[in-house]
């Protein structure tokens, strides 16, 4: 990835020290939060803000849900998010953990000067759960449609015909410094794990530490924009659901639908639900009927930490990362021609 580090990282290790991330109920290490459709009946109520919503405000973090696969593992084949014993449950967290620790000397490699592992929040997490997926029941993503071939991956599918390098335009748009997109502005990474919701009478904003965008959501019921605006988040509308906050986001860009989908097709809900005085629970709902046979949904835990703040992250287009990967790919194909064929 061509983003620089943050000034985050340069505070982490005191950071990671000094803060207490809670999982749902405050429970140990290993610990699993129930799933969506278990928490519907939960009786946490969050308190209102002046004007009357529920004040989910804060600065959050999901680092804790870092190393937890998107789909049901295949040792898990025969059970379910209830059925997956804690002690269970806290072996497979101990060895993601263990195995995130080899990983984090590696990154960046030696050297680009990456940064020693205390740098990184991607391990030592205490997961909320085995795997992310909550419907379908079986935890795997729907079959595609027939004849749909969507490319995983942030930014879309590169030119066809060109290289993975010929041009800043076949980096993807998290190389280009412009955005995850979403859901992936608030998918767990191996640092940059902030996020900040504040509310207004009418609007609800995110602010994200990676790549820093925001979020600005109406709540106000008014429409979404033409179909032919298309940022590269998507036009989000929001509305209350009792406690749940939900955010309709269409009107995609066709480099930043999630999982390669069909940008003018694609609609994602996210719902937020206080379970907790420090936790929310974030849903988020795929809706593509050109590329999946059905919707899907998945879930994890966000957690509130006081001590936390959504710090600059020095990444834009055009830094000595993105020429970097250029000229690199330069010098590869000059040491090719120079070598000749292979015999």
């Amino acid at each position: 990835m061509a983003a620089t580090m943050s000034t985050r990282s340069l505070e982490s290790l005191a950071f990671v020290v000094s803060i207490a991330v809670a999982s749902i109920g405050a429970g140990p290490a290993g610990a699993r939060a129930q799933a969506p459709a278990e928490t519907s009946g939960a009786t946490y109520t969050a308190p209102l803000t002046p004007w009357g919503d529920p004040d989910l405000q804060g600065f959050y973090t999901n680092k804790d849900e870092n190393g937890i696969p998107l789909e049901r593992p295949g040792e898990y084949d025969e059970q379910s998010l209830a059925e997956v014993e804690d002690s269970e449950f806290a072996d497979v967290v101990r060895e993601r953990n263990e195995r995130a620790r080899e990983r984090a000397s590696l990154i960046g490699g030696a050297e680009t000067g990456a940064g020693p592992v205390h740098w990184y929040e991607h391990y030592d997490a205490q997961n909320s759960r085995p795997w992310l997926l909550v419907d379908p029941p079986d935890g795997r993503v729907p079959a595609l449609v027939a004849g749909a071939s969507p490319q995983a991956g942030f930014g879309g599918a590169r030119r066809p015909g060109y290289g993975p390098a010929d041009s800043y335009e076949d980096r993807s748009n998290y190389d280009r410094c412009i955005t995850r997109g979403l859901p992936g502005s608030m998918m767990p990474a191996i640092y940059g794990n902030a996020y900040q919701i504040v509310q207004g009478p009418g609007f609800a904003a995110i602010r994200y530490e990676m790549i820093h965008e925001t979020r600005i959501i109406p709540l106000d019921g008014s429409p979404h924009l033409h179909p032919s605006i298309r940022p590269y988040m998507g036009d989000a509308r929001g509305r209350w659901e009792g406690q749940t906050l939900a955010v309709e986001t269409t009107n995609f860009n066709d480099r930043s639908a999630y999982r390669g989908s069909r940008a003018d097709a694609l609609r994602i809900v996210e719902r937020f639900t206080p379970t907790a005085p420090d936790t929310v629970l974030w849903a988020v709902t795929i809706e593509d009927p050109t590329t999946w046979t059905a919707p899907w949904t998945f879930a994890m835990n966000l957690t509130r930490d006081g001590t936390q703040q959504v710090f600059e992250y020095a990444c834009h287009e055009g830094n000595r990362g993105l020429e970097n990967i250029l000229s690199g790919a330069r010098a590869d194909e000059r040491r090719a021609a120079e070598s000749g064929p292979r015999p």
